[in-house]
């Protein structure tokens, strides 16, 4: 709270009229609290995209089949996709952390295997994943955030891979809110009216063979939820609990930081929300986190991309509060 107090003073003596700067100064003041120290930075970032599949493909609520989760993961090995060009720009901390592909992979380049199995189980039929691989995923994604403390990053920002995925994400959060399944359902990768209607059925029925009135969070995240959203889970309390800030990326990471938050309530200050995709449920999942995110560009491609657009708007509200001189060092009257 006192480096907060001493940010805001800090910046009330910038030479730029009292408020100009919009949410850049509300974001240098929120930052200088939670790095507590006056002038915070954000030159560490690591991103990390957690791969899973999930059973629920079978329903026929994705327009690709599950091997794309697995071609993608060599893409981002090889360096060709949104998110490995964008890590670059940032000169990220990059990595990718396989927990579940339907088929194993060889040895990648900057991929780490921690596969659990074969992608989840369909939770129209059945509990996606057992507490035991619950379990192991939250790990993995904790292990993430210990990775992230000890290389001194300031940012973390997960991402996702996984064919199906926007199914599981509306599924969690419908069971999670009172918002009706119908304005949570997108067409994800792009599938027709006609796969709308199946994804619709198919987060339905999940809800009904799972969904009690006492149904908990991290039960919810066990019997509709994905490996690569429980790592994200994962990683943003274990973030949270370890001073890290995260910056949460679209629909999908989205619906685990509800999950986090409902998990473990007190880390929400350390959440910040990137942008607002175009995927249908994430605006009213947005306002259930009471989240303003950065911007609204139209993406939904997921895989972190939006998160690393956004994260040079925060080291410009940092670099900002760190480098304008002050009235008196300018010699400009107040």
């Amino acid at each position: 709270m006192e480096a907060q107090t001493a940010a805001s003073t800090r910046q009330g003596q910038l030479t730029k009229p009292p408020g100009s700067l919009g949410q850049l100064e509300s974001l240098a003041i929120k930052f200088a609290g939670l790095q507590g120290k006056e002038v915070p930075t954000i030159d560490k970032i690591m991103i990390r995209i957690f791969a899973a599949d999930h059973g629920v493909v079978d329903e026929g609520v994705s327009a690709f089949p599950q091997i794309v989760t697995g071609e993608m993961v060599k893409n981002f090995a090889a360096g060709g996709a949104a998110i490995t060009v964008l890590a670059r720009q940032l000169n990220a901390d990059f990595g990718v952390i396989n927990l579940g592909t339907v088929n194993e992979l060889a040895p990648l380049d900057s991929v780490t295997d921690q596969r659990i199995t074969a992608g989840t189980a369909n939770f129209c039929q059945q509990s996606a994943m057992s507490e035991e691989q619950l379990s192991q995923a939250l790990e993995a994604g904790a292990q993430s955030a210990s990775q992230a403390k000890e290389l001194g990053i300031e940012l973390f920002i997960g991402g996702e891979m996984g064919i199906g995925n926007t199914t599981s994400a509306s599924a969690l959060t419908a069971g999670l809110t009172d918002l009706p399944v119908e304005q949570l359902i997108g067409r994800g990768t792009g599938i027709d009216d006609e796969g709308i209607q199946r994804k619709l059925k198919a987060v339905q029925q999940g809800l009904d063979l799972h969904k009690t009135s006492d149904t908990t969070a991290s039960e919810l995240l066990a019997k509709l939820g994905g490996f690569e959203i429980a790592g994200l889970v994962g990683a943003y309390i274990r973030c949270a609990q370890l001073g890290i800030s995260v910056l949460v990326d679209g629909f999908i990471s989205s619906a685990a930081a509800l999950v986090a938050t409902r998990i473990n309530p007190s880390i929400r200050p350390w959440l910040f929300f990137s942008h607002c995709s175009e995927e249908a449920g994430h605006k009213h999942l947005l306002q259930t986190l009471e989240a303003e995110p950065l911007l609204s560009l139209g993406m939904r491609l997921g895989e972190a991309s939006g998160a690393a657009v956004a994260a040079p708007l925060l080291q410009s509200a940092c670099l900002l509060h760190a480098q304008m001189a002050t009235f008196d060092q300018a010699g400009v009257s107040q």
